[in-house]
């Protein structure tokens, strides 16, 4: 039993000598580049920079792999590659690196992407969206609409039309009428609002695409490939509601499909309700602390 407690008060003892402010530098130190790193690793999530990063690392492990296994042509073949490394990287990432840089500048690379609502708001933004689509998909109207998540989609935004307007069924379909100057491309949601109109998307190049899929849809494959947004197509030609995410389009929703999607992808994630709730007790916090500054300056006054 002694040992035990003379173990306790040596560990006991060597925890009171330690340096806290080289210790608290050295976890700062540690938690601002795994931010860093998280915050890279989001800006190419879902693009076309993420597959290159994947080959990039099968090709250093195939140089790992030939040098482990003595495979002598193989590794020096590779090795000539190397040299080429900093300047191949410049020209394959360049609008990634673009991207970055203008995010930087804004000061938006610290807080950029998903925006987080009050329940009640999204539940709004989605029964806006579900009629509007419902409403234009009767009346045979096209539309284009891009639900911007995690992802940032600033680039798609900065071709388009700003905006910046509470997200509405009116406003959806008088921007989608025939003849607006508006109405081709597609419009981007951030949050509950408009950001952007007439934006041009990114058209899918995937092989699983048929030819029969029109400029819409492979629009709305195009940018859910690149990103995580949600997108909702209307097709003017057959009035078709589509929902096109990761990659994959599911055609020929009804709107309480749409709906039982929306929610699903939009309200349904534990973390967003968390997230909501971290919110809801900060500001209570803070609402607290507010009353009670201004409680004591009441009675610092009365005295």
């Amino acid at each position: 039993m002694i040992p035990h407690i003379n173990i306790f008060l040596d560990w006991f003892g060597r925890l009171g000598s330690l340096d806290y402010a080289s210790l608290f530098i050295n976890l700062l130190d540690v938690f601002l580049v795994a931010f860093v790193i998280y915050k890279l690793i989001m800006l190419v999530k879902g693009t076309r920079a993420w597959q290159i990063i994947l080959g990039l690392g099968v090709f250093f492990l195939l140089v790992l792999a030939s040098y482990k296994f003595h495979l002598t042509a193989l590794n020096w073949l590779l090795r000539q590659i190397l040299p080429l490394g900093p300047v191949a990287l410049v020209i394959l990432f360049y609008p990634e690196l673009r991207s970055v840089l203008e995010e930087i500048g804004r000061l938006r690379f610290l807080g950029r992407g998903f925006v987080v609502l009050e329940k009640e708001d999204l539940s709004n933004l989605i029964e806006q969206l579900t009629k509007v689509v419902a409403d234009m998909s009767k009346a045979r109207v096209g539309a284009l609409i891009v639900i911007e998540r995690e992802v940032g989609l600033s680039n798609v935004i900065a071709n388009g039309r700003k905006i910046d307007a509470l997200a509405s069924a009116d406003l959806i379909r008088t921007i989608f009428h025939p003849g607006s100057p508006l109405h081709d491309g597609a419009i981007i949601i951030r949050g509950n609002r408009i950001v952007a109109a007439s934006c041009t998307l990114p058209l899918s190049d995937s092989p699983r695409v048929g030819t029969m899929i029109h400029t819409r849809h492979k629009a709305a494959l195009g940018v859910s490939e690149e990103s995580d947004a949600v997108v909702l197509v209307v097709s003017e030609e057959t009035g078709l509601i589509s929902l096109s995410i990761d990659g994959d389009i599911l055609r020929g929703l009804l709107p309480e499909q749409v709906h039982a999607k929306l929610v699903e992808l939009l309200q349904g994630g534990e973390a967003v309700e968390g997230v909501q709730n971290i919110k809801r007790t900060v500001s209570t916090a803070f609402s607290k602390m507010r009353a009670g500054s201004a409680s004591e300056q009441k009675q610092n006054v009365k005295r």
